[in-house]
């Protein structure tokens, strides 16, 4: 919506893992090269964990471009599963028969699967996200694949990735076996204060227009503190701003739109309160809404950078 108004060649803050807008921050770098090494050493499991919308997703997906081409991936991302409906969703991958196969017929596909590959000596990685969701018997399902072995290197590269809950069921006694086979363990922090604005500047140089919108001292301040260095809500509450700035036709965002925006979408250290008053520099803006209802300001401004994106269509249809 806003993409022409600051020359932007693509939206600069999707949500989605755009591997296109990797960010080698220090411990993004890290956790990348920890993932590599896993792989390419042949360690048989490693762990990587972060908060919501740390990154985790887009490094792993960072991963497969280093990978050798002859490497056969299998990733898993729904992972409200039973443990046979794991072992069936990783015959898929693989291209494997599943109809009418039981638990055991599966693994034995699976096995026979790794040691072909093995003798034509192409790796195997196994990549399951949001692995926190994993019940701890479907984690030991994927421990048992594991066990393939030969004497010097595993035949399967396991990478789990998920939430910090994910930590504390490994760490669980139940699983204290599964525990023991992880090799690498990483835990994704949020984004520094100066990271988080070369994090920004990059994702706004690779959108094609790095000095479009100009953000002030005080709006740095604020992305830092409702964000928490956290990538996702970076992203979220730089997109808003850029929206605002848009209806209200100004490049130079402020740390008092940074401000609505922060109230408006609730999130932590920023409150309604910090912003009284409408959406200034917009014509005919609706009073602000009451704090119970935190997205108002910021409903109003896509409505009105809505009418401003229809507006010259209905100007050449009445002429």
């Amino acid at each position: 919506m806003y993409q022409t108004f600051y020359g932007f060649t693509m939206m600069p803050f999707s949500v989605t893992p755009d591997t296109r807008f990797f960010f080698p921050s220090a411990r993004h770098s890290e956790a990348l090269a920890s993932l590599i090494y896993a792989v390419t050493e042949r360690k048989g499991f490693a762990l990587l964990t972060g908060e919501i919308g740390s990154g985790k997703t887009t490094v792993a997906r960072a991963l497969l471009s280093h990978l050798d081409p002859d490497t056969r991936v299998a990733m898993v991302l729904n992972t409200h599963l039973t443990s046979k409906q794991l072992l069936e969703v990783i015959c898929g991958e693989f291209e494997l028969p599943i109809r009418n196969r039981d638990r055991i017929e599966l693994h034995a596909q699976i096995n026979d699967y790794l040691v072909q590959q093995l003798a034509g000596d192409r790796n195997v990685v196994l990549l399951i996200d949001e692995a926190q969701n994993l019940a701890p018997r479907t984690l030991e399902e994927i421990r048992m694949i594991s066990n393939l072995e030969t004497e010097t290197e595993k035949l399967v590269q396991i990478l789990l990735i998920g939430q910090p809950e994910l930590r504390q069921k490994i760490d669980s006694p139940e699983l204290r076996q599964l525990r023991q086979r992880i090799n690498i363990r990483f835990h994704l922090s949020g984004l520094t204060r100066e990271e988080m604005v070369q994090y920004v500047m990059h994702r706004l140089r690779v959108a094609g227009n790095e000095t479009g919108p100009r953000f002030s001292r005080g709006a740095w301040r604020v992305v830092g503190r409702a964000s928490r260095g956290i990538p996702r809500l970076i992203n979220i509450v730089c997109d808003n701003a850029l929206l605002i700035g848009y209806v209200r036709q100004t490049k130079r965002i402020t740390e008092e739109i940074v401000r609505e925006v922060a109230a408006d979408l609730a999130l932590d250290g920023v409150t309604a309160a910090d912003v009284p008053g409408p959406v200034r520099g917009v014509t005919g803006a609706a009073s602000p809404a009451p704090p119970r209802r935190p997205r108002g300001r910021l409903a109003r401004a896509r409505r009105l950078a809505r009418e401003m994106l229809w507006r010259p269509f209905h100007r050449s249809a009445g002429a």
